[in-house]
């Protein structure tokens, strides 16, 4: 039976260098809990180590969580990767880890701190998070498409890290599977200043508390899965965003 789930893809968590300290685990779902969010996708820069912790404490609440990451590709652009399980997304920050160059500096761009679901730090990321890939922008989207994931441009609205930001233009030839835009712009006047072909969503990119929920986007599915919202995507079966 089709159903109406409310979503927010993209959260960072304490792991993201810009990400606030209190975005642990136990404090991101209960905040989501309050906006009746149904589904989280977990999607820290560069790095999926604090999607375990989060699926766990998320369980308690009754709310699903998507593991994700939100790459930089080579050419500084931001691409939301999402999957079903822990282990795509694993064999995705190997990938992403044998091709990030740098390490980082708490100092200058904050510290990136791995925890456990209740919280507590288990170790100091020393990847340089923030930076950018060496994996170009197509390589990274067929990466993501091989283990059976989704492909999403980050933000086509934002000045900075995004699709236009960076290239000046949508490429048609990018086998994308939708564009983001931030909670900056309504998704209307995002029709009207892209015209895009590719399905719009809106989710929070939620680097604070306050800042969880604050554009959602529903899905009309059966369940919570990749595949049922690549149907919803592509207008199959009944699946539909809803807008």
């Amino acid at each position: 039976m089709l159903r109406k789930v409310k979503a927010d893809l993209h959260i960072h968590t304490c792991l993201s260098p810009c990400g606030d300290l209190e975005m642990s685990p136990q404090n991101i779902v209960t905040q989501a809990k309050t906006k009746d969010i149904d589904v989280l996708g977990i999607c820290d820069h560069n790095s999926a180590e604090n999607v375990p912790a989060l699926s766990k404490a998320a369980k308690r609440v009754k709310i699903q969580v998507l593991p994700g990451i939100e790459v930089t590709t080579q050419e500084e652009v931001h691409i939301l990767a999402l999957f079903n399980n822990i282990s795509s997304v694993s064999k995705l920050q190997k990938k992403i880890y044998q091709n990030l160059p740098g390490e980082n500096d708490d100092k200058i761009f904050g510290l990136q701190v791995a925890v456990n679901e209740l919280g507590e730090v288990v170790r100091f990321n020393k990847h340089l998070l923030i930076g950018a890939t060496t994996i170009p922008l197509e390589e990274v989207i067929k990466l993501i498409h091989s283990l059976e994931g989704l492909a999403i441009a980050s933000h086509i609205d934002r000045q900075a890290f995004s699709l236009i930001s960076q290239l000046g233009f949508i490429p048609d030839a990018l086998e994308l599977d939708a564009l983001e835009v931030s909670p900056l712009l309504s998704l209307s006047e995002a029709k009207k200043r892209y015209k895009p072909e590719l399905p719009l969503v809106c989710f929070s990119d939620a680097h604070f508390l306050s800042q969880i929920g604050q554009c959602c986007t529903l899905f009309y599915i059966e369940k919570i899965s990749i595949k049922e919202i690549k149907k919803a995507f592509l207008n199959q079966g009944g699946r539909k965003i809803i807008h």
